[in-house]
């Protein structure tokens, strides 16, 4: 079908009107004139019958069969101010579109300090990559130019684990002491293979090996910074995907909190925020995550100079902190998952906290809960579009709120 892209969807796809129906192009850009195949509200594109002056040619060469990226093909201008967009229309849904917001800011750095890549053996051969594009087809992959040059070993490791694994998945996260890698793999052959995997922290150089969990081997505790403390990641933790990512992010949290003395830092992982903060403020830090927790209090016992820290394991989803939990702190910092903090927000609006300061990974979650919480009395201040996945959908925020 011939189509005129109309714009760009949340997705980073062409839309476009068909027969009195929305459909989307991905590959596409606002302006251009296309012939689009398929059933359905996603089609795919056939031919460029009329590109945008806006089109760049791709920087990799796996681009367009890659499942990973999807927006390479666009200009940096307009590129950016969809980007910035994606929040600003998620917080005018909510009836919320006149908040202050700064410009985007980009976090992409040196490139992504960590990847996951699927592994599949089949007779005898190895491949190792990223899932083509809405398929469950694995692309052999032998660089990935959007990661820290310390990870172009990440392929062939993922090629050696997976010939001895078969099918498996692989993390690699590149930290101070080397690569940090963990594995996912059927149980039966991790069984068989358990006592030869230790030898592959050494063949392979690397820092650790985990597999589901377990770890195998240590050569060096794989260690990264925050601030002036070092963290030993656990095995398989969570960690912001670039190392520009996380220091913005954690500058703009700082710049929020302001003179703040006492803090509260929800869903606070490994402690990105709250070791940072703790260069200059008591913080009490809660997550559900045991293992960051642990290796969050290991990091404040190996750090002079720090401000009291208290970290413990809690659920707040299920358990919020609650107002009377909250008298003390004079800011509250929250970076939930993708599914937002609905329940935490809640609390918070019925709070007397004057400053909080909310970190977001999905616009969508983040305009639900800054609904919740203007709803209870605070002023959005600021709002900082963060672009930490590059050439991707996937949009950060940063905002603060006042009383």
């Amino acid at each position: 079908m011939k189509l005129t892209i109309e714009g760009m969807g949340r997705r980073g796809e062409g839309v476009a009107r068909h027969e009195g129906r929305t459909v989307f192009v991905p590959g596409t850009l606002p302006g251009e004139a296309v012939t689009a195949t398929g059933e359905g509200e996603r089609l795919a594109l056939s031919t460029l019958d009329r590109a945008s002056a806006d089109r760049v040619a791709p920087f990799c060469k796996h681009y367009g069969r890659c499942g990973g990226c999807q927006l390479q093909h666009w200009n940096e201008a307009p590129y950016r101010q969809w980007k910035a967009s994606l929040v600003r229309e998620a917080l005018a849904q909510k009836g919320l579109g006149d908040a202050p917001m700064t410009e985007i800011v980009d976090a992409h750095g040196m490139g992504r300090r960590r990847v996951s890549l699927h592994v599949r053996k089949r007779g005898g051969v190895v491949t190792a990559g990223y899932m083509e594009p809405r398929t469950h087809n694995l692309l052999d992959i032998d660089a990935c130019p959007i990661l820290e040059p310390a990870l172009a070993p990440a392929f062939d490791i993922a090629r050696e684990l997976g010939d001895r694994l078969a099918d498996c998945d692989v993390a690699v996260t590149a930290t101070l002491n080397g690569l940090d890698v963990s594995v996912k793999a059927e149980r039966k052959v991790l069984e068989r293979e358990h006592a030869r995997l230790a030898d592959f922290v050494n063949a392979l150089k690397l820092a650790r090996l985990s597999v589901n969990g377990e770890v195998m081997a240590t050569a060096l505790p794989p260690r990264v910074k925050m601030g002036r403390a070092e963290v030993v990641l656990p095995p398989g933790g969570f960690l912001q995907a670039t190392t520009a990512g996380e220091e913005t992010l954690a500058r703009l949290v700082l710049e929020s909190l302001g003179k703040a003395k006492s803090v509260a830092d929800l869903f606070c992982g490994v402690g990105p925020f709250a070791l940072r903060i703790a260069e200059r403020a008591k913080v009490e830090a809660y997550d559900s995550d045991r293992a960051a927790i642990a290796a969050l209090n290991a990091a404040v016992k190996a750090t002079p100079g720090l401000k009291p820290v208290t970290a413990a394991v809690r659920d707040l989803f299920r358990e919020p902190l609650v107002p009377n939990e909250m008298k003390g702190f004079d800011a509250v910092v929250f970076d939930p998952p993708r599914a937002g903090a609905e329940a935490q927000a809640k609390q918070l609006a019925r709070s007397k906290v004057k400053t909080v300061v909310a970190v977001s990974c999905d616009a969508m979650t983040f305009a639900r809960d800054a609904e919740i919480l203007v709803g209870g009395g605070y002023a959005i201040k600021r709002v900082t579009p963060v672009d930490q996945f590059k050439w991707s959908s996937h949009v950060e925020t940063v905002a603060l709120f006042t009383r």
